[in-house]
């Protein structure tokens, strides 16, 4: 009985290369900061990639799944979680890591085109929610366990409102108004933002 020859292995479309699929994602973010979402097309993400279009296709069927694939990606990686030691160190740890995010000249244009879309497209701001909430509630959870534990902050503090008082401020400065952050901003927001949770 003869045996079979070998298995190939699969080749053209049935592989699809991880330095392929890199560049497309960043290109997608490109695209959306200098065009939008609603301006943004294969085919410019395609150009900006250095790929066909068929490059796109194979690994997304549209552009919305494209962009929902990312901040799926996005929220997977999550935010480290602060551990200073004090409630004070962890906030403003918290807000250094979030207005480098929020001030990176990509980020600054394309999340507020995405939170403009998320009210046409249920899908986005369901992604939105779990890529920009969902993660920092957890960390917002874990510095105020860890600030009870310590006795910094009584039991029963809510995570909600820490998220709220700590990035809130900060995404309505550089999101919402614009406006860069004057000297010892951080600072003085994670000094208030403590001295709130602790009234």
């Amino acid at each position: 009985m003869s045996t079979p020859p070998p298995r190939r292995q699969p080749a053209g479309a049935a592989v699809l290369r991880e330095d392929v699929t890199e560049a497309i994602r960043a290109a997608v973010f490109e695209e959306l900061a200098a065009v939008g979402f609603a301006r943004m097309s294969i085919e410019g993400i395609a150009r900006r990639a250095g790929v066909g279009k068929t490059a796109v296709y194979r690994r997304w069927k549209s552009k919305l799944s494209l962009v929902l694939d990312l901040l799926t990606a996005f929220a997977a990686q999550g935010l480290p979680a602060p551990a200073t030691g004090s409630l004070y160190g962890d906030v403003r740890a918290l807000l250094e890591v979030a207005a480098h995010a929020l001030r990176h000249p990509v980020a600054s244009q394309v999340i507020p085109d995405l939170l403009v879309e998320a009210a046409r497209h249920p899908e986005i701001a369901d992604a939105i929610k779990a890529a920009l909430l969902d993660g920092q509630q957890g960390v917002a959870a874990l510095v105020v366990r860890d600030a009870v534990r310590r006795g910094e902050l009584p039991a029963g503090a809510d995570p909600d409102r820490a998220l709220d008082l700590i990035i809130g401020p900060l995404y309505w400065r550089l999101v919402v108004v614009r406006t860069p952050l004057p000297e010892g901003y951080l600072d003085d927001l994670a000094a208030s933002a403590v001295a709130a949770l602790k009234a």
